[in-house]
């Protein structure tokens, strides 16, 4: 054991030191992403609007049919590949994509290890509706800690050679944290179809049911002496006269709408963050039930 300047030294501290030293060395030191160590980042208005409508869609299962008339065709949509010009992870990469279509969504299964040339092969389809043409996508790298992070996306609208009946395959530009149309591209092959549609689909609006006649049976009524009145209950034979004091049948008035633009107001007021169609569609399932919609509309929030 060595003293200097007063201060003991001991070999055990020396190699301590070195072991240190020696640890130091096989450290990683490497550019970390911005949310390392952090909670989700809050949703963004896309992000909020993508959630919505599928918590929409998963409510309107109710097996509504649709008209036909309401949509322009089957839309097949392929995702085939991405080339993305970073890769956000740590270690590796493993994006898939979601695609939205009015208030349906699609997701692809996850291309593990793909970083920046992922693969899918994914095809879906979905009827069109009218007056929709385009279509919302986006690139995610699934994380297993925290939420998902959206490394890219883009709004494409349809090439006029899909919507007159012609099969594109063709590459679209994506956003992202570069910026815009500067994040890579994604292959697509899209298709628009004129297929019937089937009885079975789901539809996304609301109709007014028609009501089922049934068969009435009519009893044999008890006499009735003059002044008595009707037994309760009693409905008087086809073609007779109703009795004095009795009230005559009138044909069921037309229903009003089920809400009015002031109920409307008043729940878009409590929810400005929402878009119009997703209150309207939400109040029309409830049947203008204003504090059914927004128990409806609170618990879409919290999901």
């Amino acid at each position: 054991m060595a003293a200097s300047n007063g201060v003991t030294s001991s070999p055990v501290n020396s190699q301590n030191s070195a072991l240190s030293g020696s640890k130091r060395n096989q450290v990683m030191v490497g550019e970390l992403p911005s949310d390392f160590l952090r909670t989700g980042p809050a949703l963004t208005q896309e992000q909020e609007d993508e959630r919505i409508a599928r918590a929409l869609q998963a409510q309107q299962q109710a097996g509504h049919v649709m008209s036909s008339s309401n949509f322009a065709g089957r839309l097949s949509i392929s995702v085939v590949q991405a080339k993305l010009n970073k890769n956000y992870g740590i270690t590796k990469m493993d994006p898939y994509c979601r695609v939205r279509i009015g208030h349906t969504v699609f997701e692809t299964p996850t291309a593990y290890n793909g970083a920046k040339n992922p693969r899918w092969n994914k095809t879906v389809t979905a009827y069109l509706p009218l007056g929709v043409d385009s279509m919302y996508i986006e690139v995610f790298d699934e994380r297993s800690f925290t939420m998902d992070d959206r490394i890219a996306w883009a709004h494409i609208r349809f090439p006029e050679a899909v919507m007159n009946g012609e099969t594109v395959d063709e590459w679209f530009h994506l956003s992202g944290r570069l910026g815009d149309d500067k994040e890579g591209s994604i292959n697509l092959v899209l298709s628009l179809s004129q297929a019937p549609i089937e009885s079975n689909i789901i539809s996304y609006s609301y109709t007014t049911p028609v009501p089922m006649m049934m068969p009435v049976y009519y009893p044999t009524p008890a006499p009735v002496m003059p002044g008595m009145a009707p037994v309760p209950g009693m409905a008087p034979m086809p073609g007779m006269a109703p009795m004095p004091g009795q009230m005559p049948a009138y044909p069921p008035q037309p229903l009003g709408p089920l809400y009015t633009e002031e109920d409307f107001k008043q729940v878009k007021d409590m929810f400005p963050n929402m878009e119009d169609e997703v209150i309207k569609s939400v109040m029309e399932a409830n049947r203008g039930n204003k504090d059914a919609t927004i128990n409806s509309l609170l618990s879409m929030g919290t999901e």
